[in-house]
């Protein structure tokens, strides 16, 4: 959530905030009024209390008609009291439930549109011209059932459209991707983590995953948990209700996870294949840093993610998305887009948010510098979300046999192989 003060001193910045990511400007003026109801009826809670505290003391040494007419102002002001508490605290509810509604406040660069308004800000490697090599690029799912490595209409018979098995040197690739991105991260000084995939309430709301993006999440009405779409959830909650001390900052953690999405709303979209899909492996990069630093710790993920996409010889794009396509909880993102042949165009497999200070208001994370205690930031980056990961691997480095040439950073943890081979059937 953003800081009420900020609100106050410039509610302009928060309208403008709200108009470029297209969502409702009325909001920030009913918090504003709500916010003000809530701190008139506390103070005159306070002043109420104060006068039934001196009051206490008066009807003591009182007597006769006097103590009468105390008696009677006390039973008046027992009631004033409760009035006022419960305006307290109803105005208190209705502050809090509109400030979780209130999206992070935009980076003033950040581009202003929707989601065809992003702005590249860099290409790297070469996007290959299967023309010239004399042959028709196949697809990641012909690749991967020629490979024996993608199973999608066993995967629907066992649990539904959306769902697959990796299967032989499918499985294998996997392991390999998320080994060498946890190789990567760990080099880079982030302690790798395994983070549960349910998490409480309290987890998802506080990172932002209950408002715009609640059609996606899958929940367990039950046991009132949620299955993770990002161990985003649980690194952000890691530190839930902690203080911890300035001089541990960066505090920086991989957490590898299943990951759950309904994806809502994208019916017919990529529904060949394993580029969307209900449940996958992930490698995503957390970081916890000063507020003051959170701009260039964004840069420094940003740059282990093109590290990454550079060592798997992909050619791909930075984005700088716009504002109406940004998380409620992310002030930036930055997106790195993966060229695939058969689409010819640029998809997503990376992407990093700088989220300020607003996660770790919601979850009471505080830094103590000094005698001064304040929220920190945090910002996350994916590293490897492993099928989209597969797709591009697939695609991009095939061969005219239908064999994958497999990129050097892989190759150790492949036991050396160099060609992932199609299987005689």
């Amino acid at each position: 959530m953003i800081d009420l003060r900020l609100l106050r001193e410039d509610p302009d910045r928060v309208r403008a905030s709200q108009r470029a990511r297209g969502e409702d400007v009325a909001l920030v003026d009913a918090l504003l009024s709500a916010d003000e109801r809530r701190r008139s009826s506390g103070v005159r809670f306070d002043e109420l209390r104060a006068e039934q505290k001196q009051l206490g003391k008066l009807i003591p040494k009182a007597t006769g008609d006097e103590k009468a007419e105390l008696l009677k102002r006390a039973s008046q002001l027992a009631a004033d009291v409760k009035a006022a508490d419960a305006e307290r605290d109803a105005a208190d509810a209705e502050t809090q439930e509109l400030l979780l509604q209130l999206g992070n406040l935009v980076h003033p660069d950040v581009p202003v549109g929707g989601e065809e308004d992003f702005v590249t800000l860099e290409t790297h490697g070469t996007i290959r011209d299967f023309g010239a090599e004399g042959f028709e690029p196949k697809d990641h799912l012909e690749l991967g059932q020629l490979l024996a490595a993608i199973d999608v209409e066993r995967g629907a018979k066992v649990s539904g459209s959306r769902f697959y098995f990796l299967t032989g040197v499918g499985a294998l690739l996997e392991l390999a991707l998320v080994n060498a991105a946890l190789a990567q991260a760990t080099a880079a000084g982030f302690t790798p983590m395994l983070t549960p995939a349910l998490v409480r309430p309290q987890s998802m709301a506080g990172t932002g995953f209950l408002g715009q993006a609640a059609q996606d999440v899958y929940h367990l009405d039950k046991d009132d948990l949620y299955l993770v779409g990002t161990s985003e959830v649980p690194l952000a909650a890691y530190h839930m209700d902690e203080i911890l001390d300035a001089d541990k900052l960066p505090l920086r953690y991989a957490g590898f996870s299943p990951c759950f999405r309904r994806e809502a709303g994208s019916h017919g979209k990529d529904t060949r294949g394993i580029f969307r899909v209900h449940q996958f492996d992930k490698v995503e990069m957390f970081s916890y840093v000063a507020p003051e630093d959170s701009q260039a710790e964004h840069q420094r993920l940003l740059e282990w993610e093109k590290q990454w996409l550079a060592s798997l010889e992909l050619p791909f794009r930075v984005i700088d998305v716009a504002s109406g396509d940004l998380g409620a909880s992310a002030a930036r993102k930055f997106d790195c887009e993966a060229w695939i042949p058969t689409q010819g165009k640029y998809r997503e497999l990376t992407s990093t948010s700088d989220c300020t200070e607003f996660q770790s208001r919601r979850l009471s994370i505080r830094v103590r510098d000094g005698k001064q205690v304040k929220p920190l930031a945090t910002l996350n980056g994916t590293l490897c979300a492993v099928p989209r990961t597969i797709v591009a691997i697939l695609e991009n480095h095939q061969q005219a046999d239908g064999s994958v040439r497999v990129p050097e950073v892989l190759r150790p943890y492949l036991g050396g192989r160099e060609v992932l081979e199609p299987v005689a059937k």
